[in-house]
């Protein structure tokens, strides 16, 4: 999976739940600080549920948006090129491209939501949180 801020985002949550749960299995070895280490035990599990949360939004981010260009001879001497959107993505072992339409028509933060919303649909995600901006 490549790079994105809810990936970011979501490590750093999974690495501060990490280093309480540490805390916690010293301060449990001490018998007066239990009401310390459950607290950060609640803590430590909390961001555990928020980084599984930002799962499904990193794997949203995580795609691929290019221009093809395609040239076409329209006559005996003359050649077209058209530029589309693409998206690509990887599912399983395979990277799926996916057609998003004319460079003329759609610019790329448009053409970004539309890949999400692909995305979302094919990997049967919720829809409510493939047209969520990024923040």
């Amino acid at each position: 999976m490549h790079t994105t801020d809810a990936s970011k985002k979501r490590r750093s949550l999974r690495l501060e739940a990490m280093k309480l749960e540490k805390e916690v299995k010293a301060l449990a070895k001490v018998g007066q600080m239990e009401p310390a280490a459950r607290t950060r035990q609640d803590e430590a599990d909390r961001l555990k549920a928020e980084a599984e949360a930002l799962k499904d939004k990193a794997r949203l981010e995580d795609l691929h948006l290019w221009q093809m260009n395609r040239t076409k001879r329209t006559t005996a001497k003359d050649t077209r090129t058209y530029t589309y959107w693409m998206a690509s993505w990887r599912e399983g072992n395979s990277v799926r491209n996916v057609h998003l339409g004319s460079v003329k028509n759609i610019d790329a933060e448009t053409a970004r939501q539309k890949a999400r919303k692909i995305k979302a649909e094919s990997l049967g995600l919720t829809g409510s949180s493939a047209g969520a901006e990024p923040g």
